[in-house]
């Protein structure tokens, strides 16, 4: 026997739809109505209906075989439980290297059991953290998952509840810690049955997705219970390590306490009583840094967030784009700011923005900063779909690895970047709605028809082929030159590990300078200096005292040092003791 329990406030009447029976539920306090079912157990489908509408999923449905717009399928977690971890856990975030990869593609199957077969490569490679795109049931069979709408319910398509417990423990007993991407901010448009139930949502706010969630209006207690709840239940029965928060800046509370404050406090609550270390990452492009201060500091206590600056300061420089918001950057000296300071624009003009942006960043731990070379949004949003080694060469691919993993931030890299993946991450979906189906590709062709592409030439996010053609192709790391390209990440990743100077998140004592008519940088991270040449033309960069110092790492042979120079080839980085 179980006990159902959903709340719909406003409902009249609720009922129980499961295994052929009907049967009448009763409201309890704050809206919550419950019934004992007796023909409800692990495995069992059912739904709900309200005041004579439905049948509908339970909106804290733990599993959804049939889909978005199928019954719902009671979990008993309790069943067959697995053990805790040890408490051992994950290292802390100063040793940390992030592996972000999606489900769907990181494998030919696309599922969480295909992902475990893939897990000794990410551990030799020197990853630390497994972070998945998000896995809650979304519409149809193929997603990013951003457009979730089930939040409780791992993807169906992947391997459900189960697979995913597979996938956590086999992490785990390859000394993987697991972090998952969730949406706090929006859900999708398709099998979105919230609304029906109670007041989830407000047309007071709109996100660039749809409905904004009503996190701060009447009725909004509980709804801000239904997503720190289902925050807690992915660490708590799926031993997630942690959790990354996409697109804070989109989250609107204007409550005395933030949900991202008041969802840190209760993960921090959970982490006393489950006795190992959680985390929580933010994405966030508001470059404000109460983001991951305290809150005895004013802020909101998340762990790290993810920096944008970085990102677009260094694919600007490599890259030579400036269009939409790589307005901003180009020069040597945004990414020497973002290096020393942790934010480029800490307050000053935002020409993408037409204002000031940002504020500064002065005291905080480069630990609390993500940074990385590429993301599935970095990728993913442009219209092809390239990856940053369709747009540079190998020589500057590797300079901008080894500025990524000798940085004082936190390194992150995403699926198939360790080998330079010649298969791209394009834009998918696979919503069954044929008005819908239309909308998204009919919105895709208009966006970049409007950056001059031909709308024939966008690929179809709805076309399978879409899909299937950024899938990785497990091939290309045993063949040349993607070989060199991992070997040359887990040189890197190695050297991170062995050199304490480059796992030191004090950013004040990072020294970078550097030449934008040259286009020469170098960074000194106490005792290890990091020489770049982004001109194509060998040149001799000024550096003091290095007659007789050891040269860790080269992306190129002919670095010669001098005693107070250093000769670098052409597109080189040279890694060097000082």
């Amino acid at each position: 026997m179980a006990l159902i329990r959903v709340w719909a406030p406003g409902a009249r009447r609720v009922e129980l739809d499961g295994e052929g029976r009907l049967l009448d539920m009763t409201k309890t306090e704050s809206g919550w109505w419950e019934a004992d079912a007796p023909f409800v157990e692990h495995g069992s489908d059912y739904a709900f209906r309200v005041d004579g509408e439905g049948p509908f999923p339970d909106p804290r449905s733990s599993w959804q075989p049939a889909g978005v717009h199928g019954p719902s399928r009671w979990v008993d977690h309790a069943r067959g439980a697995r053990p805790a971890p040890d408490g051992r856990g994950q290292p802390p975030m100063g040793s940390a290297v992030i592996y972000e990869l999606h489900v769907g593609t990181f494998t030919r199957e696309g599922t969480f059991d295909a992902v475990v077969g893939r897990l000794d490569h990410l551990a030799d490679l020197g990853i630390t953290h497994v972070e998945l795109m998000p896995v809650a049931e979304f519409s149809g069979d193929r997603g990013w998952g951003y457009d979730g709408v089930d939040l409780y319910a791992p993807h169906h398509a992947y391997g459900g509840p189960e697979g995913l417990k597979r996938l956590v423990d086999a992490c785990h007993g390859k000394g993987l810690a697991v972090l998952l991407d969730v949406v706090c901010n929006h859900l999708g448009p398709c099998g979105n049955y919230l609304g029906r139930f109670g007041p989830y949502f407000t047309d007071r706010y709109r996100t660039p997705w749809g409905e904004a969630i009503n996190l701060d209006g009447p009725g909004s207690d509980e709804v801000r219970r239904f997503f720190i709840e289902n925050a807690l239940m992915w660490l708590r029965e799926y031993h997630m390590d942690g959790l990354r928060i996409d697109a804070v800046h989109a989250i609107v509370d204007t409550s005395a306490v933030h949900l991202l404050e008041e969802l840190a406090d209760e993960v921090s609550d959970l982490e006393a009583e489950l006795g190992r270390h959680l985390i929580l990452i933010a994405e966030s492009d508001l470059n404000d840094p109460r983001v991951v201060r305290p809150p005895e500091l004013g802020g909101y206590g998340i762990d790290a967030q993810w920096n944008e600056d970085f990102h677009h300061s260094l694919h600007a420089i490599l890259t030579g784009e400036r269009e939409g918001y790589y307005r901003d950057y180009g020069g040597l000296g945004d990414l020497a700011k973002v290096l020393t300071g942790g934010f480029s624009l800490d307050g000053r003009y935002s020409a993408f923005r037409r204002r000031r942006h940002g504020r500064s960043a002065a005291g905080l731990s480069g630990h609390r900063f993500v940074g990385c070379l590429q993301n599935h949004d970095q990728v993913g949003n442009r219209a092809a779909g390239e990856r940053i080694g369709h747009l540079v060469s190998p020589d500057l691919l590797k300079i901008g690895a080894a500025i990524v993993m000798t940085s004082p931030f936190v390194p992150m890299l995403f699926q198939g970047e360790e080998w330079a993946a010649s298969t791209p991450f394009l834009y998918f979906t696979d919503h069954r709605d044929p008005e819908l189906a239309e909308a998204v590709s009919r919105g895709r062709r208009d966006e970049f028809a409007g950056f001059g592409w031909d709308p024939e030439k966008v690929p179809d996010p709805q076309a399978e082929e879409t899909f299937l053609r950024s899938k990785l192709d497990w091939d290309e790391p045993l063949k040349e030159p993607h070989g060199e390209m991992l070997r040359w990440y887990r040189s890197l990743i190695e050297l991170r590990r062995r050199l304490s100077d480059l796992t030191d998140g004090r950013i004040e004592r990072t020294r970078v300078s550097f030449d934008e008519d040259k286009r020469r940088l170098t960074m000194t991270r106490g005792s290890v200096l990091v020489a770049c040449n982004l001109n194509g033309e060998s040149q001799r960069i000024p550096c003091s005292d290095l007659e007789g110092k050891k040269v860790f790492l080269s992306s190129k042979e002919g670095i010669v040092a001098g005693d107070n120079e250093i000769l670098l080839p052409g597109h080189s980085v040279a890694i060097m003791s000082v």
